[in-house]
């Protein structure tokens, strides 16, 4: 598996590259692939399905330059911000196997991420709900996929070193949680990983076996989707 371990400058850029990655694998340019991105700067973004005046608290994030934009999967909605590390999984679907459906899919890649994680703190890592991973009952990574003919993306989130207080104040409370929340406030219910990045990024390099780098990084599809669909409030507040 290759691996990119590349941030853009804006918040647009890096959604934009994961659909295009996906878009690539999926037309044969492109195949099976490890991704990291770190933000600078905190943004708001939205699941697929997400309608924006539901789940986020719209003044708060205007008033703080806090922009706000959506991706191509589903899952509820998210800050990114310094202190987040990114990753994205690339896989071929198989017509049997752990990748054959939803469901498989996400077993199987929850389970080698929890054992990743595991292997850099001391506390029990468990998975929650369908797709987050936990400390205790303290959730640390959510996760989201989508699935095209060939080719699916599975990505998520790690908290690492986030300002959880600036979560409470953009985000409202999501309108489906998952029953282990219990209606807990994001403060109660997030917690940070508190692990350098680097060592979750060769963690996980290890995980998949993403030794070889990606060169061939579709750059014009990027610059157009980020340029079009994800700077588009037609995108962005669609819902």
């Amino acid at each position: 598996m290759k691996y990119l371990d590349r941030t853009f400058s804006t918040p647009a850029a890096n959604l934009a590259a994961d659909e295009a990655l996906l878009d690539a694998a999926e037309t044969g340019t492109g195949g099976e692939l490890l991704r990291f991105w770190e933000p600078a700067d905190s943004f708001v973004v939205l699941g697929y399905a997400n309608r924006a005046a539901q789940e986020v608290d719209l003044g708060a994030c205007a008033s703080r330059g806090v922009g706000v934009f959506r991706r191509c999967t589903g899952g509820g909605t998210v800050l990114q911000g310094p202190g987040c590390l990114n990753y994205t999984l690339i896989l071929p679907i198989a017509e049997v196997g752990d990748l054959a459906t939803i469901t498989g899919t996400n077993r199987f890649i929850m389970e080698r991420q929890r054992a990743a994680v595991q292997s850099l703190v001391a506390g029990p890592v468990g998975i929650a709900g369908h797709t987050d991973l936990v400390l205790g009952e303290l959730k640390f990574s959510g996760n989201a996929q989508r699935r095209k003919r060939r080719f699916l993306i599975f990505h998520g989130t790690f908290l690492l070193h986030l300002d959880l207080e600036r979560i409470a104040v953009c985000l409202r409370m999501p309108s489906q949680q998952p029953d282990y929340r219990r209606n807990r406030p994001h403060t109660d219910f997030l917690t940070n990983l508190a692990v350098p990045s680097a060592q979750v990024k060769a963690a996980l390099r290890a995980a998949w076996s993403a030794q070889e780098v990606l060169t061939a990084v579709p750059a014009a599809e990027i610059a157009a989707l980020a340029a079009g669909r994800y700077s588009s409030d037609e995108w962005n507040r669609r819902l």
